[in-house]
């Protein structure tokens, strides 16, 4: 995709919302809010030249925890998330204003004004689908044409309250919850102090009011009362003026001697320590997980734009924690301690890689069971890597072949319409005639290219966190070399396609790349009919040259005239053909080693979208190659790791196109 190199890797995509005050609310409950944060649609997003669709269903959700901000700036928190959905094709999140922070404030009260705050979702990118102008994709239950990306897998990161966003057809509300807080007596507050109750004070009111008392019921009322006293008395035996709230309390609560005296050892136990605040703790001490550990090797190795990978905090204390870098046998190690390895150095290494790779079960945190998975951590590491040696190779087969997607490996069939799609007279009353696919028909499978390399024991041990960047890249561009391979070779193996039959092979010392061979090229491609005999109604669009060619297809293109001045009665000609077709070059139509190879002969193309002579198909559209680790096999002490394609190419329509020799 010839955007591809310069995408972001990481995203923001805004929503408007609507902010309103729940009527009734507690002034010191929390705000809750909710909103439709993504409504599945296209975006115009800053750093990518094209629309953006981001597709919910490749959107991973790491929790249901997720930080809430202003503007995206870590410094103003302002909530966080409780609850996030993706529901026919949106994406909704809703949570709690749960910092204490001035940017909360902000909101909550803009909120309360009517400012009319939007939010804006951070995501990073881990793979995309660029179409092409004309080229059509679902997702979110609908269809887009491009030219545009679709973000196929992505990981939610943060949310935040912006003041300008790009889809304005969502919205969220924030509310001041109803729930009452509860707040005890100070200390230093004393409650008003008990007085002893007797009978000739609280005689009940109903026994008052009554016409008359028997001895018996006077007699209970006494014993109810005196019993009330004691326990009132032993209270502030038990409290000695020491403990006026507890003393409060236990007199309106009920309680009892015993448990008086309980809350009176609580309360006069050694006051311990001020406890360290959590994110005191984390900065001091960072909990090591995958997140951690994989930033770690993204700073050693260099990444380019880290900062788009990984959230601000997790890299800074990377970067504490392994100052200076992280090594390849310290990477193992914290993963296997992690996960349950209790060894104490790197000659146990065999048991290093079964605890790296194979997390036990047993291991259990403060928090629940945790464990690292060292194999996602390469494979996300590596990945990276692969993708930069990938689009180091060759990319003018992207720009030749028409794109397609499969969903398995069996044989696909594509249908040509040129000639019998086009509409017919409808006579007054009539009906509307049939249409049919037609008999052209051309077919392409997808197969699976791969290659498995290894970090030996040796690797291991001089500790070389450097291949996990090395050893990507090679396997990255042994994909790009392989998907050149194939597709040149099926594009120049064209004896049968590009032939004098089919009216798209022309030869003679005329057809020597100039303004006269690409003259005779040009009417040659518009002069082709279809199957009855009509024209086919598609303009070229690109000039495919060799490499002996590059200055010369490139002088068609850009310039306004070409001057020959070999002889006295040479003058400047204007070029008729400036604009008209763009100039790819690629090195392997000169390459000896494939079969039906030229250095003189140059191809005149329809763009792909329109009439391709060349298809190229990929499984589930994943159009780069993927990465995977492992700890090796038995016979093998290391770490292997594997990367795979599946993608098929052949030939389409031969109208497509027009191959001149170049020579006589």
């Amino acid at each position: 995709m010839p955007e591809a190199a310069q995408m972001p890797k990481s995203m923001t995509f805004a929503a408007a919302v609507s902010i309103q005050a729940a009527a009734g609310g507690d002034s010191k409950s929390l705000p809750t809010f909710s909103m439709t944060a993504y409504t599945g649609k296209e975006m115009q997003l800053a750093g990518w030249r094209y629309p953006v669709v981001v597709d919910l269903a490749g959107m991973s959700i790491p929790s249901q925890a997720r930080p809430i901000r202003l503007q995206h700036d870590a410094g103003q928190g302002v909530g966080h998330t409780d609850s996030i959905r993706v529901e026919n094709g949106q994406l909704f999140a809703a949570g709690v204003i749960s910092r204490k922070t001035t940017a909360a404030e902000d909101v909550v009260g803009s909120g309360k004004n009517g400012f009319p705050w939007q939010a804006s979702i951070g995501a990073d990118v881990v793979s995309f689908e660029f179409l092409k102008d004309g080229q059509q994709a679902i997702a979110n239950g609908r269809t887009f044409t491009g030219p545009m990306n679709i973000v196929r897998k992505s990981v939610l990161g943060e949310i935040s309250f912006v003041d300008l966003g790009a889809d304005d057809n969502t919205a969220a509300t924030v509310a001041a919850t109803a729930t009452q807080t509860i707040k005890e007596t100070p200390m230093s507050q004393p409650a008003a102090p008990v007085q002893p109750v007797t009978a000739s004070q609280d005689v009940p009111p109903v026994a008052a009011a009554a016409p008359a008392q028997t001895v018996e019921s006077v007699r209970a009322n006494a014993a109810s009362v005196a019993m009330e006293n004691a326990r009132i008395a032993a209270i502030g035996t038990v409290c000695a003026g020491k403990h006026q709230a507890i003393q409060a309390r236990a007199i309106s609560e009920g309680w009892d001697r015993e448990r008086t005296e309980l809350e009176v050892l609580r309360a006069e136990r050694p006051t311990p320590p001020p406890a360290i605040p959590a994110a005191v703790i984390a900065k001091q001490q960072p909990a090591m997980n995958t997140q951690l550990l994989e930033a770690a090797c993204a700073l050693t190795l260099k990444l380019e734009k880290v900062e788009k990978h990984y959230p601000v905090e997790t890299l800074e204390a990377a970067s504490k924690t392994f100052a200076g870098g992280i090594g390849l046998q310290e990477l193992l190690i914290e993963a296997a301690r992690v996960n349950g390895w209790t060894g104490r150095n790197f000659r146990d290494l065999r048991g290093i890689l079964r605890a790296a790779f194979a997390p036990m079960p047993v291991v259990q945190a403060a928090d629940g069971f945790s464990t690292v998975d060292i194999s996602g951590i390469l494979s996300n590491i590596a990945n990276k890597f692969l993708l930069e040696g990938f689009f180091s190779t060759e990319q003018v087969w992207n720009r030749v072949a028409a794109i397609g997607s499969v969903k398995d490996f069996k044989p696909k069939t594509n249908y040509r319409l040129i000639g019998n799609d086009q509409y017919e007279l409808v006579q007054p009353g009539g009906t509307i005639k049939h249409g049919t696919l037609g008999n052209e028909k051309f077919t392409n499978q997808a197969q699976t290219y791969a290659k498995l390399l290894a970090l030996d024991r040796q690797a291991l041990m001089n500790d070389d966190l450097g291949a996990l960047g090395t050893l990507p890249r090679k396997l990255g561009r042994g994909s790009g070399l392989k998907i050149n391979d194939v597709f040149w070779t099926t594009f120049l193996a064209d004896g049968s396609f590009f032939i004098a039959a089919n009216a798209n092979y022309l030869t003679g010392a005329d057809t020597v790349l100039g303004i006269d061979g690409l003259t005779k090229a040009e009417t040659a491609f518009m002069d082709q009919t279809d199957s009855d005999g009509k024209p086919i109604g598609v303009m070229p669009a690109l000039m495919l040259v060799p490499t002996p060619l590059s200055a010369m297809g490139a002088q068609l293109y850009k310039s306004t005239e070409i001057r020959d001045t070999t002889a006295s009665n040479k003058y400047p000609v204007a070029n008729p053909h400036a604009g008209k077709f763009e100039c790819l070059v690629s090195r392997y139509l000169g390459n000896s080693t494939y079969t039906g190879y030229s250095r003189t002969g140059w191809y005149l193309l329809a763009s792909p979208q329109d009439l391709p002579v060349i298809e190229a198909v990929f499984l589930n559209g994943q159009q780069a190659p993927v990465i995977e680790m492992a700890e090796a096999d038995f016979d093998t002490l290391g770490i292997q790791m594997r990367g795979y394609h599946d993608f098929g190419v052949a030939l389409q329509d031969p109208r497509g196109g027009v191959k001149s020799k170049g020579a006589a």
